[in-house]
């Protein structure tokens, strides 16, 4: 016996009938808006090219992190679906056997972001009126991977379909941004840009450090042994990927910590993490000082600021070792933003020209140190609930800790911020959702009118994002 797919049209709605009313009226003059995806890892090479996605399996299952952490946590190994290891040692290759295998399992998708995301796919952009488990395993593949071989389902087709006006990668400044040039070689009408994630070249503990640095420097033709010579690479790179039409850079560092060192002591401290002997504070405290050299570099040139800080990146050594990072073992930590941003709000808070869109992992800090910091200072704005929370609950709870401080104009609507391209219209529409839910809660205590909050769900689906992230 099969079970009917249904994406019943109130989900995520408030169960009261009179605020789910309200909340219909207010979804429906946004459901249709285009997607800003201002931040994001989609492939740039999936719009360079335009090929076909591989399989239903190397699409949907062994790239998705969401999906990979939960099978593992009931004990099926990344190898049974089909994630390579760096030994060489063998794997699934069959992606008809994988999708059986994510089959059997999808029940334990159940109450989760990922299910919502997955059903909508299936029942939106393939069709699918059956649920997802063993017995409908064979349909769903074939279906899928008939729709993969047809023209409609190319990356370029599917950036249409979902309505999409814009849409940021993210590179390395190392990356020779090739399938940015492409796609605007190719006279397409979408819009790829990409965005500057410097850490490879500003984090002395990450991997091959110093020689990511020989190299950053050395294509901006600048010499490495010079502190001055090393920041002028970042201007060097930064206005390349401009070019390629970058708006924002993103920091993805272990905590929010900033530093405002005299200029001595920053080129001091740049020659004793340059080698393999930094010491864990020399590293901490080159990052802090690169977020506060990378505000100014930003008040010249006009990016804004992304800071995605507090994650224990591969909690799981054995999984690292074998598969290699972006598995599912990245864990959220504790994180303290008033005093580690300090340095760099004394120096620039109050600086209009300066956008630093905050992140966190921990939702304590919201109502606590976030809201108010936001509520201040003219330069910091609130990035979405962010991975672990970009869900209907952490959405919510966002909206709830940091409205009453921060209001909504000091946050940045939604960001998707996936690599995985077919679930992008699905995140928008479960944010739109819960947004629309909550404005429906105020408008029916008579918080607000109406009308107020129609302009206001427009500006958290659509506008918001757009000028943030000047788009």
């Amino acid at each position: 016996m099969t079970h009917r797919l249904h994406l019943h049209p109130d989900r995520l709605f408030p169960a009261e009938p009179g605020t789910r009313a309200i909340a219909r009226r207010l979804h429906a003059e946004v459901a249709g808006l285009p997607i800003i995806s201002p931040h994001g890892h989609t492939d740039p090479a999936w719009f360079a090219t335009d090929a076909a996605f591989a399989d239903p399996a190397q699409l949907l299952i062994v790239p998705d992190h969401y999906v990979l952490r939960m099978l593992v946590s009931q004990g099926v190994p990344l190898d049974a679906l089909g994630v390579p290891s760096r030994d060489g040692q063998p794997h699934e290759r069959d992606p008809r056997v994988i999708w059986r295998r994510f089959a059997d399992h999808y029940a334990l998708f159940q109450g989760t972001p990922s299910r919502l995301w997955l059903d909508y796919v299936f029942a939106e952009v393939f069709g699918l009126e059956v649920r997802l488990e063993a017995a409908t395993a064979d349909l769903y593949y074939d279906r899928i991977a008939e729709a993969l071989a047809t023209p409609a389902f190319r990356p370029r087709a599917l950036y249409a379909r979902f309505n999409i006006e814009v849409i940021a990668t993210t590179e390395s400044p190392l990356d020779p941004l090739k399938h940015h040039a492409a796609i605007r070689a190719s006279g397409w009408g979408g819009r790829v840009v990409t965005a500057y994630r410097p850490d490879p070249v500003v984090d002395p503990e990450a991997s091959g450090f110093a020689a990511n640095v020989e190299r950053f420097c050395a294509s901006a033709g600048e010499d490495p042994a010079r502190w001055q010579g090393y920041l002028a690479a970042h201007r060097f790179h930064r206005a390349r990927f401009r070019a390629a039409g970058a708006t924002s850079t993103d920091h993805g560092h272990p905590s929010a910590a900033t530093a405002d060192l005299a200029a001595a002591e920053a080129e001091a401290l740049f020659h004793r993490v340059r080698g393999d002997g930094a010491t864990p504070a020399e590293a901490e405290l080159f990052r802090a000082q690169m977020l506060t050299e990378m505000a100014r570099m930003s008040l010249e040139d006009g990016m804004v600021m992304q800071l995605h800080p507090g994650v224990h990146r591969n909690h799981a050594p054995a999984i690292f070792a074998r598969h290699g990072r972006d598995k599912g073992a990245d864990i959220p930590v504790a994180s303290e933003f008033v005093h580690a941003l300090k340095p760099l709000l004394d120096a620039h808070g109050h600086d209009p020209r300066l956008t630093l869109i905050l992140f966190t992992l921990d939702e304590d800090v919201y109502s606590r140190e976030l809201a108010p910091l936001a509520g201040h200072y003219p330069a910091l704005k609130l990035g979405p609930p962010w991975w672990f929370h970009d869900s209907p609950e952490g959405m919510r709870r966002f909206r709830e800790r940091v409205t009453e401080t921060a209001g909504f104009y000091n946050t940045v609507g939604f960001n998707d911020d996936t690599r995985a391209f077919l679930s992008i219209p699905a995140r928008h529409d479960v944010a739109r959702r819960m947004d629309c839910g909550f404005l429906a809660r105020l408008v029916a205590e008579h918080r607000l009118d109406e009308d107020e909050a129609a302009a206001l769900a427009h500006d958290l689906a659509y506008r918001l994002a757009k000028e943030a992230y000047k788009l």
